[in-house]
């Protein structure tokens, strides 16, 4: 049979493993050949030849080959014994094993190189008995070792069937073996040429082989191989078990490798390969400090990328949202000032006055050297426009050493702005707040809510309720954008509100703001503002910087008093502006200018005063009286007239009054008739004579009750004939028992008359502490009378 079965490795002088006999019994017992005592010996380096197996052999050895020719050419026998070391090229007797087999040569081929083959089938197992020979070959006396004979052995009978089952299980496991190896050794009948086979083509050491030959009982030799034979199947199943492992990891990678090249192939084909984006991003990603929330949904939209193609629609989406998370600074933030002197520096430097802010920041920047760490409060500066509500949010930032963005609030109406669009919408985009964080790069900037006052809101949601999540430091470290789809921490910001009205913010709104009151300057506070940052700022605007031009006090002075009514420093500034114009055209044309500006060079330029403090004294007649109201742009000075024509006693109201103003003056007209008597007034003029109030500039909304003793005043004086003190202003609400109550907005109401030229004021007492607040350099030359009951501001103003 020429079926070879490889559980060998190739040896030097075996290119061929064991061959099955044509017929398994022509072995040793079964030939009547008798073998000689004396042998010539064929040395074998790395295999046994176990009776009844035939092997070829290439012999290559000049010793070997000699014996080998001899043996052929006389009985074709020849005693194969194998090497101790296999190493050895030349081997001497102490290098051979003492247990051999007597082989029968059956072949003998010379091939074209020189070599030998030989094909020997082992007949019987012989000891050597004594070297004769070793030249030119080795040649020993021997002798025969028979075989025990089992008969009706139930446990030699079972280890056999073992043998055939192991070595069934080794050749299917055996990858190079045919599978035709394990029907052959089913159909091995005899037991002993079963062992000595299966011995032959065990993978295993040349010395287990030795052991397996030396032993005489057959039995013991089948126990020996059964435990050989399970350690090469273990061997054999763990080998399988990686090999198996690493080709499926090899097949895994390289079906990985085949679908990638194909998409990439695909890509190219469409015109578009996103990979370079893709890791451009991760790499981004790498060194990013963000939460694990953010880092998980980050992964699995760069996966979901990677399988889109850059011309899909929603490949723009998931790639910008990626962007977005990539670009916000999640934690990070910037180390703030805790150096309280340098603090406030920069901010006097920056603003004048505003000390009641200063201090509040200084508070603050105090706490959190202290503790470390606190939740930032959110402020709300309200006051007129142009008094530097936001400019202040910037010397703020700088005073903290944190960085500064704006939002600017007014006119917004849909809550997306601050929410954000999901994303899935075309040209969704985050919310302002995210949009800010983003642009800034910091996670605790000063974040200035400008003009959250105005603030609108129609049928696509409310801006103003979805500010209470922002503004409230209890809720504001999870804050939700819906693009974003994630929750971010606004708690490290600092939230400075500003606002004209605060009576336009939403209540919930404005529980959560820290309310800090920014009232209207006072001319001699406006005449350091220009002298210190307006005229540097607008010389250095019209290319003056170089120029020593001089700007005197009274000069400021008169430019604020005769071409500005209001509580900021706007307008004035509008009015350098056009000053230093007018000298940059003369210093272009004459390349000099006179060192000093005066009052009539301010003339020249402005032109004739806008306002003038005369208009009280034309207004000096019965039945006209000076209030002072309170507007979102500051303090303001307003006329009330009434006057008498004979009628049926009707009250008329004109000059565009709100529902509490019109109240006011019929409860002023009311009272006025109940105590005629007392001030001196025929009652029936009540019934003969028409009464008709007007408030002048009618296009201009007015309400409030603050008007009250105001437009009692001028009914008193038209019933009386008794003119007003000129020079006279008054402020405060009337009941119908005729007590005078507190107003608000006094201080800018003061500055107002103050910069109208008014010397007399009258409130009610309760306003004094008001009073007391304002500088006293702000106020100089103004009188003040504090009044309880309206009797009282009649004796005071009526002369």
């Amino acid at each position: 049979m020429n079926k070879k079965f490889f559980l060998d490795g190739t040896e030097e002088e075996m290119e061929f493993m064991p061959i099955m006999p044509l017929n398994e019994d022509a072995s040793e017992d079964n030939d009547t050949q008798v073998i000689p005592d004396e042998l010539p010996l064929l040395p074998l380096r790395n295999t046994v030849l176990f009776p009844g197996v035939v092997l070829p052999i290439t012999v290559g050895r000049d010793k070997s080959i000699k014996a080998v020719s001899d043996a052929y050419k006389a009985d074709k026998l020849i005693g194969v014994i194998a090497q101790k070391d296999s190493s050895v090229e030349e081997p001497t007797v102490s290098d051979l094993e003492e247990i051999g087999t007597v082989a029968k040569i059956a072949k003998l081929i010379k091939m074209p190189d020189g070599g030998t083959t030989i094909i020997i089938q082992g007949k019987k197992r012989f000891k050597v008995e004594e070297i004769t020979a070793e030249d030119p070959y080795f040649k020993a006396k021997i002798k025969t070792l028979e075989e025990d004979v089992l008969k009706d052995d139930k446990d030699f009978n079972a280890m056999v069937g073992s043998i055939k089952d192991l070595a069934s299980q080794i050749i299917t496991l055996s990858p190079n073996l045919p599978s035709e190896a394990a029907i052959i050794l089913r159909n091995i009948e005899n037991p002993s040429f079963l062992i000595h086979f299966v011995s032959s083509n065990l993978n295993t050491d040349i010395k287990e082989k030795q052991s397996l030959l030396v032993i005489n009982n057959i039995k013991a030799r089948a126990e020996l191989l059964m435990n050989l034979m399970q350690t090469e199947l273990q061997y054999t199943e763990l080998k399988n078990k990686v090999t198996n492992k690493t080709r499926a990891e090899l097949d895994k990678q390289q079906r990985e490798y085949f679908l990638q090249q194909q998409m990439k192939a695909i890509k190219e084909e469409l015109g578009g390969d996103n990979i370079a984006e893709v890791k451009e991003m991760l790499k981004k990603a790498e060194g990013k400090k963000w939460p694990k929330a953010a880092k998980e949904m980050f992964t699995k939209g760069a996966e979901k990328l990677e399988r889109m193609h850059p011309s899909t629609p929603d490949y723009s989406v998931v790639y910008n949202h990626l962007d977005l998370m990539l670009d916000l600074p999640w934690d990070e933030i910037t180390a703030d000032q805790y150096d309280l002197k340098k603090a406030k520096k920069i901010l006097d430097h920056d603003h004048y006055g505003m000390h009641k802010i200063k201090e509040r920041i200084l508070e603050y920047l105090a706490v959190l050297k202290l503790k470390g760490d606190m939740k930032s409060p959110i402020l709300c500066f309200v006051g007129p426009p142009g008094i530097g509500k936001t400019s202040l949010g910037k010397s703020i930032a700088n005073a903290v050493n944190r960085k500064y963005v704006r939002v600017s609030l007014g006119g917004l109406h849909d809550e997306s702005e601050i929410r954000g669009h999901r994303k899935t919408y075309i040209g969704a985009m985050p919310g302002r707040i995210i949009q800010s964080i983003r642009k800034i790069k910091s996670s605790n900037p000063v974040m200035i809510l400008d003009e959250i006052d105005k603030v609108g809101n129609d049928q696509r949601g409310d801006p103003s309720s979805a500010l209470l999540e922002v503004l409230d430091p209890e809720q504001n470290n999870n804050f939700y954008d819906n693009y974003l789809e994630l929750e971010y921490d606004l708690s490290k910001v600092l939230f400075i509100a500003t606002a004209n009205n605060i009576s336009n913010i939403q209540p919930a709104l404005r529980d959560r703001l820290e309310i800090i009151d920014l009232s209207g300057y006072a001319i001699e506070e406006k005449v350091e503002i220009a002298k210190q940052y307006l005229l540097p700022k607008q010389q250095e605007a019209h290319g003056l910087k170089d120029v020593n031009i001089k700007v005197s006090d009274a000069v400021l002075e008169k430019i604020i008093e005769d071409h500005t009514r209001e509580s900021g420093v706007r307008e004035l500034d509008r009015q350098l502006a056009g000053v230093m114009r007018n000298l940059a055209k003369q210093y272009a044309l004459k390349d000099k200018l006179k060192p000093t500006v005066t009052q009539a060079d301010i003339q020249k330029i402005l032109g004739k005063p806008r306002y003038s403090n005369e208009m009280y004294k034309i207004a000096n007649m019965a039945g006209v009286a000076v209030g002072l109201a309170w507007t979102y742009v500051g303090g303001d000075i307003l006329f009330i007239e009434s006057l008498l024509s004979d009628g049926k006693g009707e009250l008329k109201l004109t000059g565009n009054l709100g529902n509490v103003m019109k109240e006011s003056a019929i409860t002023g007209y009311t009272w006025l008739q109940a105590n005629a008597k007392k001030l001196n007034i025929d009652p029936e003029l009540f019934n003969k004579k028409n009464v008709h109030i007007h408030i002048p500039e009618g296009a201009t909304p007015k309400d409030g009750p603050s008007a009250g003793i105001t437009m009692t005043t001028a009914l008193a004086s038209a019933f009386s004939g008794r003119k007003i003190k000129p020079y006279l202003a008054m402020t405060g609400e009337m009941t119908l028992r005729g007590q005078v109550l507190p107003v608000g907005g006094i201080k800018e109401k003061v500055l107002a008359a103050k910069r109208a030229g008014l010397k007399e004021i009258i409130m009610c007492w309760q306003n004094e502490k008001d009073v007391d607040e304002i500088n006293r350099l702000y106020i100089k030359g103004i009188k003040f009378h504090y009044v309880k009951t309206m009797q009282q501001v009649l004796d005071i103003a009526l002369s």
